[in-house]
């Protein structure tokens, strides 16, 4: 085997099984596809609207979820879209705060639950982080970000490099949940294939 090949198929295994490993830790909290789930299905069974927001790497894997959930047939919006209308109280905020909480995180979160609208907070953080007072759901992603990427360097030395650093690994690990979340959403929602796909744009 070409040794390239071989050093990306490491590093792709290495990558992946990290991501991986982060859906086998113990928790007391639930189990964030079965919640995701859950909250999406009551929202679509009341005809209400899904709100995405995010920031950063986060918001660009919440703005792959939001495609995907119109696939399905949800009507839903990300977050300052020239289109989004205004949340209603049957309508759900899906926010991410991976380290905790963001000021305009917790101000959207703010602002959906003082309209009347339900929140469900994806987060590493669901004990101490400042977005997670706004929420009705918690969906606890137990990965590094970065509120702790800096630990355990110890020592004063030039700390070794790390191959997701910093919110790789919870945004990785956001994408392999949204990817779960979507499938089983669709068995739910009883939706084929063909008519995941004929909701895909012709504008290209």
């Amino acid at each position: 085997m070409d040794p390239g090949k071989a050093s990306m198929a490491g590093l792709a295994s290495q990558i992946c099984n990290h991501i991986a490993s982060i859906f086998s830790k113990p928790t007391t909290h639930p189990p964030a596809l079965d919640l995701m789930v859950a909250e999406l299905a009551s929202i679509a069974s009341l005809n209400g609207s899904v709100f995405i927001y995010g920031v950063g790497r986060e918001g660009l894997m919440l703005k792959a979820l939001c495609m995907r959930l119109a696939h399905l047939g949800l009507a839903v919006h990300f977050v300052f879209d020239m289109t989004t209308p205004p949340i209603t109280s049957k309508d759900l905020l899906i926010a991410s705060a991976g380290p905790g909480g963001f000021s305009t995180v917790d101000a959207i979160c703010s602002v959906a639950k003082s309209h009347g609208g339900r929140v469900l907070l994806l987060t590493a953080q669901p004990e101490t982080g400042s977005s997670v007072k706004y929420a009705d759901a918690v969906a606890y992603v137990a990965a590094q970000t970065m509120a702790d990427d800096g630990e355990g360097g110890g020592g004063g030395g030039e700390k070794s490099r790390t191959l997701l650093p910093m919110g790789s690994v919870y945004e990785g690990a956001m994408f392999v949940l949204f990817e779960m979340v979507v499938y089983k959403l669709g068995e739910v929602l009883g939706e084929s294939p063909e008519a995941i796909r004929a909701r895909h744009t012709n504008l290209e």
